[in-house]
């Protein structure tokens, strides 16, 4: 768990540094940073929540956070949405 949190964080701090790379505007910066915020609470939340009633868990990675990074709580849904209907465990 402490693992996952971690990892989320490198992750929140390697799209700000590509970001940066690119010269994009702080403001488009801090929106995926504050999405992947966001998004990871909810993954978070959901993960703790299912965890008291049964085996759902989405795992909190690179691919994950870039998901929420771009598209925010939509993608946290969305990857709600292929675990429940596609990825089916």
């Amino acid at each position: 768990m402490g693992q996952n949190i971690i990892i989320f964080l490198l992750c929140i701090g390697f799209i700000f540094v590509f970001g940066r790379i690119l010269v994009l505007p702080i403001k488009k910066i801090m929106k995926l940073i504050a999405n992947s915020f966001l998004g990871g609470i909810l993954i978070f939340v959901i993960n703790c929540i299912s965890g008291a009633f049964g085996n759902f868990y989405i795992g909190i990675n690179i691919w994950t956070s870039l998901i929420v990074g771009i598209l925010g709580v939509p993608g946290a849904v969305m990857l709600i949405f292929i675990k429940i209907f596609i990825v089916k465990g």
